[in-house]
């Protein structure tokens, strides 16, 4: 490689990053890194669409599929794992590939992210039950005033960010937001990065969602979820609102068809795949924006700059 130190894959869900990472691994002699934050379950194979154990073995591939779903995995724990992933790959002489859906941690990763320590166990279930017994939108009315800037950002049913935001604040006596202000310095230098996000056309990437869902069922997805059901965790966890679980979810309880499910969860996961396309065009501006089937051998160009 030339200017380039590692190449990052972004993209909607559905749109081949994948497949497209793969093949440039085996091209260049590469390592395929994870940065999709549904991916690094074990439990979830099927319904996050990770890598084949065939396709594993063609190339390396890190920080997939090792965290138990009873954990709750953050950006600042994969940063953790990317630098260690990242290192591994320069010792090994290969290129660094990273691909995922998950702006935040290329965000992060070329930003830096500062430190929150971690949150103790108690005081974790302290404010979940909280939100059991009280709902979210009081939980919110005291984020707001204890934390404007964070409350300021979060919807007053975003459950999971407002229990997030209260665990900080308890824990480290200091707003998230003020977390947020103290970047790291960054784990990837953006400048010496090949950086694209596959922009598939809409209409395509519509029906390679809808497609790619139903080939999940007859691969196994419910009883994937029904393994997920059986261990009872709580449904706060991420593990347990990655697309497609809450419908299969609920399918399995009985409340719907296992055909209503599946169309719900697709219109979510398109929902999901908008707005990415908005997040990475606000956010990460300039970043390379590529069609799927342009993607190899623009990256070659790229890398050859």
């Amino acid at each position: 490689m030339s200017r380039a130190d590692a190449i990052l894959i972004a993209g909607p869900t559905a749109s081949g990053k994948s497949a497209l990472a793969l093949v440039l691994a085996e091209r260049l002699g590469g390592t395929v890194i994870n940065a999709d934050s549904m991916q690094v379950y074990r439990d979830l194979h099927i319904i996050t669409a990770r890598p084949s154990p065939e396709e594993e073995a063609r190339v390396p591939h890190r920080l997939y599929g090792h965290i138990d779903a009873a954990q709750c995995y953050s950006a600042g724990r994969w940063l953790e794992e990317v630098r260690a992933a990242l290192a591994e790959t320069a010792h090994a002489g290969r290129v660094p590939i990273l691909v995922g859906g998950t702006g935040l941690y290329f965000k992060l990763l070329t930003t830096g992210l500062a430190a929150v320590p971690p949150i103790p166990a108690d005081l974790r279930a302290a404010v979940r039950a909280r939100l059991a017994a009280e709902g979210a939108q009081k939980l919110h009315a005291e984020l707001e005033r204890r934390d404007p800037g964070s409350a300021a950002r979060l919807h007053a049913s975003d459950r999971s960010r407002i229990v997030r935001a209260l665990e900080v604040l308890d824990a480290t006596g200091r707003p998230l937001s003020a977390w947020h202000d103290e970047n790291a310095a960054p784990v990837l230098d953006p400048d010496h990065a090949v950086k694209v996000f596959l922009a598939p056309d809409r209409s395509v990437l519509r029906a390679r969602i809808e497609a790619r869902f139903d080939t999940m069922l007859t691969a196994g997805a419910l009883a994937e979820v029904r393994a997920l059901a059986a261990r009872q965790l709580d449904p706060l966890l991420p593990a347990m609102k990655a697309h497609g679980v809450p419908w299969l979810l609920r399918h399995l309880r009985g409340e719907i068809t296992v055909e209503e499910a599946a169309l719900e969860a697709k219109a979510d996961t398109r929902r999901y795949a908008k707005r990415q396309f908005t997040w990475f065009r606000n956010q990460l501006p300039d970043w390379e924006w590529i069609m799927p089937e342009e993607a190899t051998r623009v990256i070659q160009a790229l890398l050859s700059d």
